[in-house]
């Protein structure tokens, strides 16, 4: 194969084709790089980095390890600044936050023109839940516990970033979490480990490919990101990048599960986390991508940083300067510096002083270059900039039908007392829309909507009056209140509290009502990045706005829009009905004013315990029994628990109404005991003995109840979402191997032993009726 085609030289000048090409074939005879293991196995996919690095100065090499943001060149020819002059000499291997087919091909046009080998240029995104059309925030998704639902939002998210320019993706954030005070719950799937890892392999396989994952070649794919590597979840007291603190035996457990399951799906690509873990940040941490990452797990893509993080080494106490932290970050396995200049200012001296090497060099720009092989762009380094495929693909008809389906599916009824919903659309009744997310649109995507237009989205009065336009059901609407804000400048809540003026018209439209619906909720701002919270009420004044509508004594629905879990202890106990609609994105009011009328029946489930209060955080399912555990049926002295509070949640992962009701019943097993290489199965029937038709999520749990390392109270093991008709009745089967009874030992190794087990197979976490027992011999 010729170097013209492999390259794909057609711009570069006639004297630097010919020595390189010289080059290429004195390269060809050369062995491998050494300490560089290829991603993709590909022979000649790793013959060409071979020959490419073997032409590349050192300069070019740092350059590839080097990344900026689009801001240094949003429009025209590059910016004369530092990281403009980066570029004019060839030495950015990657950016970020470019979008859009033109802006795309323009920058690459420029790397192409300064860059002495034409090596193409990488770009980048964080396409969270999706560019233009946007998709529920993830938290919301993976309440619907619908996989396939979640794999085919990645696809339409990789489809519009890929045709904006985008061929890889700072998603999906896989961190485990169990404290709703981090904002950054808003971007993972909760608390459960199981439920937690099956998201990171679905949500993988949709931005790589949902067919193979491992293939990069073509046009609509991009490369997925494990994001934070590892504990990012763990922040002591909810407060973002803060410090962890966590046992190797609860690294294996709880927060390695998920990082394992994506590169076993193949996940092109790493992000390291803001923390320190036990005492050393994550971004130097030789522990966790040496010894864990590559040498145990034998994961051979690319390692980037997240934004500044080398140079956080310093404010962490561990680097003396950046040079330091150049230094660390290299020696521990990272391959590309996110935005600190680390790299690219430092590596060289660096070796000349002969505290690295060239080869450590070497295997880092050998996996950045793999990755721009396997996306074709050195044979089209304009391959993701095709106007024409961005005009068509970009909220097409198919996306947005599907963030319907997703904004329904992700939504949680919590509460639904004396069946106050759905409101049915041939019931002549007064409702009265009350609270700032009646028509509100800004905050219905949530934070990392990226691309997403907000002024597009549908709000709930929008969605209802839609829906309910031929209906006997009136509308009459006031306010009440404002949503609090944060000031842009100090980046806290602002001090004045939202004005109480509007309560008296809210008042009075409740008492003219039958049914008083009111939204509610945190402003966008309010969850994500560096917005964490140490009360998570309801923010400002609605609880007390709520207060008022209570004294009217009508039924009061509240839909709730939120990136975390809330305290919602004083609604639970006042209002009729609560709809847990998270950030729904783009469909957003239609798809509550479905839920609403009842035209489609709420199925999602929480996949993120809701606490009573703030000081029962960090509160989970999972929990691991004391020596002293509580029992509400026989409570004693010196027992675990509160004294001024339940040790139960108020809502139980796993929790979630419908408007139907299913009976669980006859649960059965195979057999009472299975030895190693068998199984058991377990069965159960479901009927649904309600009016509609409707989803139930059923859930498997299973309790080891002696073991060399002590185990949680229960843990999900297995689920099926199943669809019943009025009537209907399903036989649900599982089956029971050693995998699903093994855990990790004290070796750090997975074991299984013989033992007793209970088992539960219900409707929520919290839920015990339906239970067996079973041994392992």
């Amino acid at each position: 194969m010729s170097l013209m085609k492999f390259i794909n030289w057609k711009k570069s000048a006639i004297l630097i084709g010919a020595v390189v090409s010289a080059s290429f074939v004195q390269a060809a005879d050369t062995d491998k790089i050494p300490g560089w293991k290829s991603y993709s196995g590909d022979e000649q996919v790793e013959f060409k980095v071979d020959s490419l690095l073997s032409m590349m100065t050192l300069d070019e090499k740092i350059g590839q390890m080097n990344q900026y943001s689009a801001n240094f060149a949003p429009t025209g020819e590059v910016a004369d600044n530092q990281s403009g002059l980066y570029l004019k000499k060839g030495m950015i291997g990657s950016t970020f936050n470019a979008f859009g087919a033109e802006n795309v091909r323009m920058l690459q046009e420029q790397n192409m023109k300064y860059s002495r080998l034409k090596i193409p240029m990488l770009f980048a995104a964080d396409v969270i839940h999706g560019l233009e059309t946007t998709f529920p925030i993830p938290l919301a998704e993976a309440c619907s516990w619908n996989l396939d639902l979640m794999e085919r939002t990645a696809r339409a998210a990789a489809e519009e970033a890929t045709a904006s320019g985008v061929a890889w993706n700072f998603a999906p954030m896989i961190d485990m979490s169990f404290d709703p005070r981090w904002g950054r719950v808003m971007e993972g799937a909760g608390e459960d480990v199981f439920l937690g890892t099956e998201v990171a392999r679905a949500r993988v396989k949709g931005f790589q490919g949902i067919e193979n994952p491992s293939d990069l070649s073509q046009n609509n794919t991009l490369i997925a990101t494990a994001k934070h590597f590892v504990g990012y979840g763990a922040a002591q007291a909810g407060r973002d990048y803060n410090s962890t603190d966590i046992s190797e035996q609860q690294l294996h457990e709880t927060y390695f599960p998920p990082f394992q399951a994506a590169i076993e799906e193949g996940v092109g690509s790493f992000m390291t986390s803001f923390n320190d873990l036990n005492g050393v940040p994550a971004t130097a941490n030789k522990y966790l991508y040496k010894n864990i990452l590559r040498d145990s797990w034998n994961f051979n893509g690319l390692v980037v940083t997240d934004y500044t993080a080398i140079l956080e080494l310093i404010a962490h106490g561990y680097a003396q300067d950046l040079k330091h932290g150049a230094q660390l970050a290299l020696e521990a396995g990272i391959d590309m510096d996110m935005i600190s200049e680390a790299f690219v200012a430092h590596l060289k001296a660096l070796v000349e002083e002969g505290k690295i090497s060239e080869g450590q060099i070497d295997v880092a720009v050998a996996r950045i270059l793999e990755m721009k092989f396997l996306l074709g762009l050195f044979d089209d380094p304009y391959r993701y900039c095709d106007a024409m495929r961005e005009q068509e693909v970009l909220m097409n008809d198919k996306f947005v039908d599907l963030a319907l389906e997703a904004a329904q599916e992700s939504m949680v009824l919590l509460k639904n007392d004396h069946n106050v919903l759905p409101l049915k659309k041939e019931e002549a009744k007064k409702v009265a829309l009350i609270g700032p997310f009646i028509n509100e649109r800004e905050s219905l995507n949530g934070e990392w909507a990226i691309k997403g237009d907000r002024s597009k989205s549908v709000t709930v009065k929008e969605g209802l009056d839609a829906k309910y336009k031929k209906s006997k059901v009136k509308f009459t609407y006031a306010k009440g209140t404002d949503l609090p804000l944060i000031d842009p400048v100090t980046q806290k809540v602002a001090v004045a509290e939202p004005s109480e003026e509007g309560f008296a018209a809210a008042v009075e439209a409740a008492e003219k009502s039958d049914v008083v619906l009111v939204a509610m909720g945190e402003n966008y701002h309010w969850s994500g990045e560096a917005a964490s919270r140490s009360d998570i009420t309801l923010p400002g004044n609605q609880r007390a706005l709520l207060k008022a509508l209570k004294k009217t004594g009508k039924p009061i629905v509240l839909v709730l829009f939120n990136g975390r879990p809330l305290d919602l202890s004083w609604e639970a106990e006042n209002v009729d009905a609560i709809v847990e609609a998270w950030y729904p994105g783009l469909m957003a009011g239609n798809a509550v004013a479905d839920i609403i009328s009842g035209d489609y029946n709420p199925s999602a489930k929480l996949v993120m315990t809701f606490p009573r209060n703030v000081g029962q955080v960090p509160i989970f399912y999972n929990q691991k029994n004391t020596g002293r555990p509580f029992n509400d049926q026989a409570p004693a002295d010196y027992r675990s628990n509160y004294i001024d509070v339940a040790n139960t949640p108020l809502y139980a992962f796993g929790h979630g109404l419908s408007y139907t009701n299913f009976e669980y019943s006859n649960l059965q097993l195979s057999e009472s005991a299975f030895s190693k290489g068998g199984s058991i199965e377990a069965s159960i029937d479901i009927t649904n003995t309600g009016d509609m038709d409707g989803e139930e999520i059923v859930q498997l749990y299973i309790h080891d109840k002696v073991a060399s390392v002590t185990r949680p109270v229960k843990e999900l093991k297995a689920f099926e979402k199943i669809a019943l008709k009025k009537g209907e009745r399903r036989q649900v089967k599982f089956t029971i191997d050693e995998e699903m009874i093994a855990f990790i030992g004290l070796d750090k190794e997975k074991i299984v032993e013989a033992g007793e087990f209970e088992l539960w197979i219900s409707k929520s976490s919290d839920d015990q009726s339906q239970y067996a027992t079973f041994s392992f011999q």
